[in-house]
């Protein structure tokens, strides 16, 4: 795969240039005419962050902040919205050959920095019958004790969310549950991990009933995709499971989605799957001795002839039985296979699902954070926090009191798949989910965050690759752990 961020032990004067610096003094040392430095000098007092000097031949963008937060995570989040900040600047100009340069005091600012532009720089225009000129970006990094290893790790993130970027914003006019498991195998052949795909039969010969079940109204098959990364030096015996929610396209089924527009989006229905892919691919290039397994139950949901009906009641693969009261609530049935099958193929370290489960998760945080909730211990639950507030993909727990229980009680069956209406649906989601998984385990209600309607920063429009940044440095922190 394109290596496009690199690194050099010295800077070419020619070059389209970010100076990355502590302080005014620090930025103000690399311009030399006296006119610049003195626009630059007023600039930087009237407290811009970014300042950019116009040299005719090249320009010369100096960041620059007199404040910054005292916490680690959200004063690296600054710099990587500084990056997408530069970035306007350079693709407006359609400057794209960039070096990036700070002291080795700064290293980890300047790496957001290019981080934030990088993931800027972002494009989905298959479809597109003129596509937008592609500027040929190329970031050269410059500084003293810059390790190679650091600017490689950069390059594998970002191209692993762009990849669950590309994923998401398919249509399902492509991505169907079948396309979506060649694209995994397509991704494991070229990244180096292991992809095996279930098809209808040996679905049903699993009994996955939850999968099955949802396909039902369908006239697409559909697939269940398990990766492995498994190194020969991993560190932990058992693996650490990611299951990834693959609806390839959400119509609700039966309880077909009335409101307005609410279908617009449902193309991003499996951007769990797409996030677990895309860490998968990260891992897998940067060699992590970690032993790692993902789940990845595929389908649509659609209200075909044979569509499953509000009423209906289904044998979970655990012996569980679920009265389905509502098809929009299809999710929650897939994963429990995914989690069933965890459970008796492996024996998790602990899993880890990601789901776009839930409006009321949405509704909660919008797209600034996810839901958490599971019954692993505090020491892991912290650790995926911390993960995420590392990259800035932000995570707050929600508890799953035994309370909950009775909101998921059904009056027929063993449970029901919804909650009480208007009530904590997220929370009724995850005391779903916990019915089907006996390792240490945490849900992550992703709903709000993987897609949207306006721009946001480096994090753009429409698919945002959520999930893979906070999955890759979680995994990373588990490399001297079993």
């Amino acid at each position: 795969m394109a290596k496009w961020i690199t690194h050099s032990k010295t800077l070419d004067k020619k070059q389209h240039t970010i100076v990355v610096a502590q302080d005014a003094e620090e930025a103000l040392a690399h311009i030399d005419q006296a006119d610049e430095y003195s626009y630059a000098k007023n600039r930087l007092e009237q407290g811009a962050t970014c300042v950019v000097v116009n040299q005719f031949s090249r320009l010369l963008v100096l960041v620059v902040f007199k404040e910054l937060p005292t916490d680690p995570s959200n004063r690296l989040e600054r710099f990587r919205r500084a990056g997408f900040d530069v970035w306007q600047v350079l693709n407006n100009e359609r400057a794209s050959q960039i070096q990036i340069t700070t002291t080795a005091a700064q290293i980890a600012d300047m790496l957001a920095v290019a981080e934030g532009l990088a993931l800027s720089t972002y494009m989905f225009d298959k479809y597109k019958s003129t596509p937008t000129p592609r500027l040929e970006w190329q970031l050269t990094l410059v500084a003293e004790g810059l390790a190679k290893e650091a600017v490689k790790e950069l390059n594998n993130v970002v191209e692993a969310t762009f990849l669950a970027r590309d994923l998401v914003n398919e249509p399902v006019v492509y991505l169907t549950a079948e396309q979506l498991a060649a694209e995994a195998e397509k991704v494991g052949k070229k990244a180096g991990f292991k992809v095996k795909v279930f098809d209808k039969a040996k679905i049903t010969e699993l009994n996955m009933q939850g999968l099955l079940t949802v396909n039902l109204g369908s006239i697409d098959p559909p697939a269940f995709i398990v990766l492995e990364h498994k190194p020969k030096e991993a560190t932990n015996k058992h693996p650490i499971v990611l299951v990834g929610k693959g609806v390839v396209f959400d119509t609700g089924g039966l309880s077909l989605k009335s409101t307005a527009n609410s279908m617009d989006k449902m193309k991003s229905d499996m951007a769990g799957a797409a996030a677990v892919i895309g860490a998968f691919q990260a891992i897998a290039q940067a060699e992590l001795p970690v032993y790692v397994v993902g789940l990845i139950p595929a389908t649509d949901n659609r209200p075909g002839e044979r569509a499953i009906t509000p009423g209906d009641v289904i044998t979970m693969m655990n012996g569980k039985t679920v009265e389905i009261l509502n098809t929009d609530a299809e999710g929650r049935l897939i994963l429990a296979d995914a989690l069933c099958y965890a459970e008796t193929e492996y024996k998790p370290l602990c899993v880890i699902d990601l789901a776009t489960l839930t409006g009321a998760a949405a509704a909660a945080f919008g797209r600034e954070a996810c839901v958490m909730m599971g019954t692993a211990n505090e020491a892991l639950k912290t650790q995926i926090k911390q993960a995420g507030q590392a990259v800035f993909e932000r995570i707050v727990e929600f508890p799953l009191w035994e309370e909950y229980n009775e909101h998921i009680r059904s009056d027929v069956a063993d449970i029901k798949n919804i909650g009480n209406a208007g009530e904590a649906g997220a929370i009724a989601g995850g005391k779903f989910l916990e019915q089907f998984v006996q390792s240490p385990w945490v849900h992550l209600d992703i709903a709000g965050t993987t897609f949207l309607s306006s721009p946001n920063r480096y994090k753009g429009r429409g698919a945002t690759g959520w999930g893979v940044r906070l999955l890759y440095h979680f995994l990373k922190m588990q490399i001297s752990k079993d």
